[in-house]
């Protein structure tokens, strides 16, 4: 497979915010998810891959050329920014309008298509519109145009359980097309669901580059179990590696591998309540870096 984004040693210093020596490459039909939390530097990578902002030092690819001089590779991109920012005294569909003509391209019809399947009414004017109903006008917009790469930084933020099920439908639909996708995103779940292979990044530097099924298999379970006295809890503890006790109570990490012997484990005390949770994406990257340093 070819590589259509490459990065190759990226440094973008905001005194001593940003990306540095970054290397990443995304693959020809490949969909490639893009995880840290908010200020690791997504963005910044995201924005020198558009042509917004030059690195400092390195070298982007878009489709082999250096998208800071061709602007003409960002209309084979569908993208969709972060931060979403409108004309705000245009309508949705008068934006879209807008956009098609600006790229030349013959696709209000499947603007019109995307636009009923997100529910979305473009007759309002978008200063009016909510975060969620901008969110949808910016989706239409990033597909409409049927480009061979997307690049979606949080692409669901603002949308109702609903419509980001309906997303996550699309994208797999584009998959199913061939085409290229980054996937930008804070929320596991969502790149969980839709990406091969999984980049992650702390504090502006990549450290892994994951397939997405091992990284889910790394993902641990929180069993909390409620024992009858303190003596019973301090004894279930010692049973269990990471485990801590707060009264009665017992809290430990489970990998899914380790989830039978966990459960054969806790039947030979008397357990009163039990409940179960998935690391949350912040608990899954201390749990990473925690690893990557050691």
């Amino acid at each position: 497979m070819a590589a259509l984004a490459e990065w190759h040693h990226v440094t973008k210093d905001y005194h001593g915010k940003g990306v540095f020596d970054l290397c990443l490459q995304l693959e020809e039909g490949e969909t490639l998810g893009f995880l840290g939390p908010n200020g690791a530097g997504k963005t910044t990578t995201i924005r020198q891959l558009m042509g917004f902002i030059r690195p400092d030092h390195g070298t982007v690819r878009l489709f082999g050329q250096d998208p800071f001089v061709s602007c003409a590779v960002q209309t084979r991109v569908g993208y969709l920014p972060g931060e979403t920012a409108f004309p705000p005294d245009m309508t949705g569909g008068q934006f879209l309008h807008f956009m098609a003509r600006y790229r030349g391209a013959n696709c209000l019809a499947r603007a019109e298509q995307l636009a009923e399947y997100f529910e979305l009414d473009m007759g309002g004017k978008l200063k009016r519109m909510s975060k969620g109903t901008k969110q949808k006008v910016a989706i239409v917009n990033a597909f409409m145009h049927d480009p061979q790469l997307y690049v979606l930084d949080e692409p669901t933020s603002g949308l109702d359980p609903l419509m980001q099920n309906r997303f996550v439908e699309l994208v797999r639909a584009e998959q199913k097309r061939g085409k290229t996708i980054l996937l930008s995103s804070h929320m596991f779940e969502e790149v969980e669901k839709t990406c091969q292979r999984t980049a992650i990044i702390r504090e502006g530097h990549i450290v892994a580059v994951r397939d997405m099924q091992a990284l889910s298999n790394s993902r641990r379970k929180l069993f909390t179990v409620e024992l009858d006295t303190s003596a019973q809890a301090e004894q279930c503890a010692a049973v269990f590696s990471g485990a801590q006790v707060s009264g009665v109570h017992v809290t430990f990490p489970v990998t899914a591998r380790q989830a039978d012997a966990a459960v054969k484990k806790l039947a030979q005390f008397c357990v009163k309540d039990i409940s179960v949770r998935s690391q949350t994406l912040e608990e899954l990257f201390l749990h990473f870096y925690e690893e990557e340093e050691a």
